[in-house]
């Protein structure tokens, strides 16, 4: 990539394995220009893996700790991966900017469902995924991915931010349950309806490795039949890692690449500042 930079970005802040400092040595190390963290948040609650509203505060002082000791090797942002629950959470731009963040990234993890008391992830464990299916869908897989994708359109809707998080993320336990057919026509439908919302809007979609990396599965979120629906729908993409080591921030990068070319798109998102002021602004990969 002739402009290299990451904007999903987790360390020991939230469930990254890593320290902030240590993520931007690495970047600089692997030419990255431009690094965004994003603690998970759960705003104004918390979970396990996100970030405590507590902590926000030195989360934040950290990172504008090293974009003043970096600021000559690389351009650092703060942002944050806020979960998009109805009721329970306030994905706003208008939340965060109480902590200045320069962007917010809009995902999807939970449903709004309950197994045995407990959130239920989509990207949970594969025991956890598959008593979810049962228990809260009667086994339907085909209600289950619906139930998803539906939650994604109503973020895009009802919720403030930048880009949208691994769009498809649900797909992340089928290979092993095997709970839907990714090639049926119902399953494209989903798709390419949410591509339509999210066109509507006017927001973009990061075309995400992080799954790639974990040895998860073997393709971006989103997929090429969803970025090609996405571009077909004047969609803008911006590729990241979303990385939980220091090692994967630049990890399968290629891969994105060449999955975003074959869909149609030769450019990305970046975010700069331009007299003082930050915008996002594509550039070519």
């Amino acid at each position: 990539m002739k402009y290299k930079s990451n904007y999903h970005t987790h360390t020991t802040f939230c469930d990254g394995k890593d320290t902030p400092e240590t993520m931007v040595k690495t970047a600089i190390e692997k030419g990255i220009v431009s690094l965004g963290f994003s603690a998970h948040s759960l705003y104004p609650h918390a979970a396990v893996w996100h970030l405590p509203v507590k902590n926000f505060d030195a989360y934040v002082q950290e990172i504008n700790r090293l974009k003043t000791e970096y600021k000559t090797q690389l351009d650092i942002f703060t942002g944050f991966e806020a979960d998009y629950c109805p009721i329970i959470t306030d994905l706003s731009k208008e939340a965060y900017s109480k902590f200045n963040a320069n962007y917010i990234i809009g995902s999807v993890h939970y449903l709004t469902v309950s197994v045995k008391n407990k959130a239920f992830t989509v990207d949970g464990s594969v025991e956890e995924v598959k008593n979810g299916i049962e228990n809260c869908f009667n086994g339907n897989g085909k209600k289950y991915v619906e139930c998803y994708f539906d939650t994604v359109r109503q973020m895009v809707k009802h919720a403030s931010f930048d880009f949208v998080g691994h769009p498809d993320l649900v797909k992340i336990r089928n290979a092993t349950l095997h709970f839907a057919d990714e090639e049926a026509g119902w399953y494209k439908n989903e798709i390419k309806k949410t591509a339509r919302a999210i066109a509507d809007a006017r927001v973009f979609v990061e075309c995400n490795t992080g799954g790639i990396a974990r040895n998860l599965i073997n393709t971006t979120y989103p997929s090429l039949f969803f970025l090609t629906e996405l571009y077909r729908c004047n969609v803008p993409i911006v590729i990241n890692s979303d990385a939980h080591k220091a090692e994967n921030l630049d990890a399968a990068f290629d891969i994105a690449e060449k999955t975003a070319r074959h869909a149609g798109y030769t450019e990305s998102m970046h975010l700069v500042s331009i007299d003082g002021q930050l915008i996002w602004e594509s550039k070519p990969f």
